[in-house]
């Protein structure tokens, strides 16, 4: 459904998993690739330089990790991670302890479950969970998740989503509202 500033999602734009078959509306920008899907934007990524070269996101292809763990070892998109410093040495030292203790299955279940986290959790406190639970000797990602918030690391935002019949002027980026007259009538920030 092209309309103004949409286009159809070419077979090399990378999005999660679960788009995967849908017809995904994609803005081209100078630098960066956005891809919407009902409203919401599901993948933004920078334009790539070059022809037929790929920028790969371990999170896109998580869910489908999660029912074949064995894949993640060899996955081209780990490697880009790896590259990219997204996949951390705290990452590495979890998923071999983990392995270790669990098995290669389970662990690697375990290290996945702990990426989903960085879709709701800050990389510092994730980071500072991985590192207590193998300090633990326990591999469990709702541990890390209890950890990393225990530790008082930020949140990450979670996105707003839109519904489908919002109009394509909201998607748009817009800076916050000024509220300086209104503490001024309120008698808020006022020398009073």
């Amino acid at each position: 459904m092209p309309g103004r500033g949409c286009a159809f999602a070419s077979p090399t734009t990378e999005v999660p998993a679960r788009y995967a078959g849908r017809r995904l509306h994609v803005r081209l920008g100078a630098t960066t690739v956005t891809v919407i899907a009902a409203g919401t934007v599901v993948a933004t990524h920078t334009r790539s330089l070059h022809k037929y070269t790929e920028d790969l996101v371990l999170d896109h292809y998580l869910e489908v990790l999660t029912r074949k763990p064995g894949a993640l070892a060899g996955a081209t998109a780990l490697a880009a991670a790896r590259r990219s410093g997204a996949f951390t040495p705290a990452h590495q030292r979890f998923w071999d302890a983990a392995r270790a203790d669990l098995g290669d299955r389970a662990g690697t279940r375990a290290l996945i479950g702990v990426l989903l986290l960085h879709r709701t959790l800050g990389t510092a406190g994730i980071v500072a969970g991985m590192e207590a639970a193998v300090a633990m000797s326990r591999f469990d990602p709702d541990l890390v998740a209890v950890e990393a918030r225990r530790l008082g690391q930020p949140a990450a935002a979670l996105p707003v989503v839109l519904p489908a019949t919002a109009p394509p002027a909201a998607l748009e980026h817009r800076r916050p509202p000024c509220l300086g007259a209104y503490d001024e009538l309120a008698g808020i920030g006022v020398g009073a």
